[in-house]
């Protein structure tokens, strides 16, 4: 009786939990960076004590949106790679996929990449600057994973991955930031550029044997 109480209550906070991230998401979408906790709590209908009884503080609840969204990115960009196409255009879709992500929702990568502006009010925003480099590690660990069950880079080939897999990541986050603040040209013709700028190296090496390839 007890452990169908503690599963039932389980479920019932993971729902209200994701209840709490959907608001977030909506005030994110409206505000961007300016996001505030005042109008997260206001959007689901709470007071923000009980918001940080949930999350924390407002680290706790930027880091559950975070994952969120890192989440459905990575689920994203392993479709894209595990698309039935060669490697040029698998490497071109995945890159596609990272910009089509940012530029469907500049709100929410603005809110997670970029610290409020006005510093003068900081209840009025998070303070995300020192929470972005965690999110882009953990998206160069995971395409490091990738590219090392998937290519053979011969010796040293984990270190090679890694270095690889943060370079890509590095990347496209800096062109990506660049070309959704001044849209210099297509999306198409940036993933093209990109794709020129990897596919040296790429071109040369052979996927792992046994692996559904790179």
């Amino acid at each position: 009786m007890e452990s169908t109480q503690q599963a039932e209550q389980q479920r019932s906070a993971r729902q209200r939990r994701r209840q709490l991230l959907e608001a977030a998401d909506r005030v994110v979408l409206r505000d961007g960076p300016g996001a505030s906790m005042n109008a997260i709590a206001a959007e689901a209908g709470i007071t923000k004590p009980i918001l940080y009884r949930h999350f924390g503080d407002k680290g706790g609840l930027y880091r559950a949106l975070a994952k969120r969204h890192t989440d459905a990115l990575l689920d994203a960009l392993r479709a894209a790679l595990d698309a039935p196409a060669g490697r040029r255009e698998r490497v071109e879709a995945t890159l596609d996929t990272y910009l089509a992500a940012i530029e469907a929702r500049p709100q929410v990568y603005r809110f997670l990449m970029h610290p409020a502006e006005d510093t003068q009010l900081p209840e009025q925003g998070f303070d995300v600057g020192r929470h972005s480099a965690p999110l882009l590690r953990r998206l160069g660990e995971e395409l490091a994973k990738v590219i090392e069950d998937r290519v053979d880079l011969g010796p040293g080939s984990e270190q090679l991955a890694r270095v690889w897999g943060h370079g890509i990541v590095g990347m496209m986050h800096g062109a990506g930031d660049w070309w959704l603040g001044e849209r210099p040209c297509p999306r198409e013709q940036l993933v093209r550029s990109l794709a020129d700028l990897l596919w040296g190296r790429l071109a040369e090496v052979d996927d792992r044997a046994g692996s559904p390839g790179f």
